[in-house]
């Protein structure tokens, strides 16, 4: 399944909202991992949203020229990302496409809202002991799930 929006668009947030938009310059696991979960969880029923790396990102605007990933470490990124989408519980695997943008690769992940929500992570990827926790989307941010919020999402997920 293709992404369902226009490359350009995304990135200067003209279709989807900031708030369900992140850029990461890099890939860098444990951030990007812990916001697939806060997306897939959409607490506030928003629609999931969209990682897009390979994009740095100024006071939540995308800075020009796009800094891209090296088409060389795309293979190994999707790679570790099916890995690292393991640390999920239940288990979620987002859409995920490289895409040449203004010359660039960047790697876009599009996270809906998952049918087995609430769903947690690990607070370390880098290892299989780690504890999990809750995450969530608060105005731009991702942050671990308080214990009033955890109850919300298990309130939310009824609803689905």
């Amino acid at each position: 399944m293709a992404i369902p929006v226009n490359i350009e668009d995304l990135i200067n947030k003209r279709v989807v909202e900031s708030t369900r938009i992140e850029f990461k310059s890099d890939w860098n696991p444990n951030p990007i991992i812990h916001s697939i979960c806060a997306f897939a969880n959409d607490i506030d029923n928003l629609g999931g949203g969209y990682i897009v790396v390979g994009v740095e990102e100024k006071d939540g605007s995308p800075v020009f020229p796009i800094k891209g990933i090296e088409q060389s470490q795309i293979d190994g990124i999707l790679k570790e990302l099916v890995g690292y989408c393991r640390f999920i519980e239940p288990l979620y695997n987002p859409v995920v496409e490289p895409i040449l943008f203004l010359g660039v690769y960047v790697i876009v992940i599009w996270i809906t809202a998952g049918y087995g929500r609430p769903y947690k992570a690990a607070k370390d990827v880098f290892s299989n002991k780690s504890n999990k926790a809750y995450y969530i989307r608060k105005f731009s941010s991702t942050i671990v799930a308080s214990p009033e919020e955890e109850r919300e999402l298990f309130y939310v997920s009824t609803d689905i």
